[in-house]
């Protein structure tokens, strides 16, 4: 046993001396052909950023995903006037009314929170020397922060008073807080809203961007009572454009949407052969939506990807065939001198695989360039994780191995004599 022992040390000794000397000579062959080197790396890199892109835009989705669903609630249902699915010429917009608001509290089961909500866009907001612009006005009732989940940063929310007074009174989104007071509390101010002297009574937390990017800034906006707003901007004080209803028990929120949308069925008076004319979403809905934006993400990405990828290959095996040619005498040479055809494969191999390792981490850090490109201009999502700089890394390596098989193969068949001839007969 010893001596076996003894044996075999030498001989892994020698063979971690072959491959050293391999990889050595691999990497000044790919040193001495910088403009080959180049394009094979360039080729890989392209293929690598589009699949980085793919991974980062679909783990953005997700994340956009749970972010939608926990803004949203679980427990709510969002019901938009109009059948936002059909989009007909001329459809009514303002479908919801009061009285369908008093049979919602009335009479849909496990609600308890019915707030109605209608918007006025490009408001301006004023305080002292201070203006901001482009301000969504909401108009809604009684707790309005607690209908969408939206935490106060400070003061309280709206009351069912504000609401029977028309009261003039908001709440400020971070945005506009911002804007008008800089780091200072708003609470207890009075600010102008296009003219019309407001007081703050609370600031919303801050939430960013509606999710998916592309949408709007959810903290510009000023939120005050429903009547307040239709009576000071002169809007219609009967129907408004959005209701929030929050129940309790969400695991039953299917029978709870079938329900809701019976009971509006009725209030308007609808046929069982006419269409909604309302929109009830729900986070099911949100979840759909997303998903299918998803799958067509990934499909898109998918096929651009692995065309990127392909290219890469190829530009691999078709320059490394021509360094073959090109290298012939070399290797009849190393051959002649006693080189093994596993060894001139191995060369050939690792060459193939230092050129796409480092083509994928340049790939890597252009998909993650070019994907914070995207989501600065709302295009896209992403979101970093290290699986994606091990599956960048991964992928160029069997791009190096599969593509790099055929060339190093080729190299390591041919005929000593015949490649010192130049492949001459």
């Amino acid at each position: 046993m010893d001596s076996v022992a003894a044996l075999t040390y030498p001989d892994r000794m020698h063979a971690l001396r072959l491959y050293n000397r391999v990889v050595n000579m691999a990497l000044e062959a790919v040193w001495a052909s910088k403009l080959r080197s180049l394009f094979v790396i360039l080729g890989v890199a392209f293929g690598i950023s589009s699949l980085t892109l793919i991974v980062t835009s679909v783990d953005g989705a997700n994340r956009m995903a749970h972010e939608m669903v926990e803004m949203f609630g679980p427990d709510a249902a969002f019901v938009l006037g109009g059948n936002i699915t059909k989009r007909a010429v001329g459809m009514r917009r303002l479908t919801i009314s009061w009285e369908d608001v008093r049979r919602i509290r009335q009479s849909l089961p496990g609600a308890y929170l019915v707030v109605p909500m209608r918007g006025k866009s490009d408001l301006t907001v004023k305080y002292r020397n201070n203006n901001f612009m482009g301000v969504r006005g909401v108009g809604a009732t009684a707790n309005y922060a607690d209908a969408w989940n939206w935490p106060l940063a400070e003061g309280r929310d709206l009351t069912e008073q504000d609401v029977q007074r028309a009261a003039k009174v908001c709440l400020l989104g971070t945005q506009p807080s911002q804007a008008l007071f800089g780091d200072e509390s708003p609470v207890g101010k009075v600010i102008f809203v296009n003219n019309i002297p407001m007081q703050v009574v609370g600031r919303l937390a801050h939430r960013g961007m509606a999710a998916g990017g592309g949408g709007r800034d959810l903290d510009n906006r000023i939120i005050m009572p429903l009547t307040t707003l239709t009576v000071r901007f002169n809007l219609d004080r009967q129907y408004f454009r959005a209701l929030r209803v929050k129940f309790l028990q969400p695991e039953l929120m299917a029978q709870h949407r079938e329900n809701l949308r019976t009971l509006l069925r009725d209030s308007h008076n609808l046929r069982p052969a006419e269409e909604d004319d309302f929109t009830i979403l729900t986070a099911d809905e949100v979840l759909k939506f997303v998903s299918m934006f998803k799958g067509g993400l990934l499909a898109f990405l998918g096929v651009t990807a692995g065309i990127a990828v392909l290219v890469g290959g190829f530009v691999l095996v078709n320059l490394f065939t021509l360094s073959v040619s090109e290298r012939s005498e070399e290797i009849g040479l190393k051959k002649a001198l006693g080189a093994r055809s596993s060894a001139v494969l191995l060369q050939f191999l690792v060459e193939s695989t230092v050129l796409t390792l480092v083509g994928g981490v340049l790939g890597l850090f252009l998909g993650l360039g070019l994907g914070q490109l995207l989501t600065g201009l709302g295009i896209l999502t992403i979101q970093f994780s290290w699986k994606v700089f091990f599956l960048s890394l991964f992928s160029a390596l069997v791009i190096g191995i599969v593509f790099g098989l055929k060339p190093a193969r080729q190299a390591a068949s041919l005929d000593p004599i015949q490649a010192l001839r130049g492949g001459e007969d």
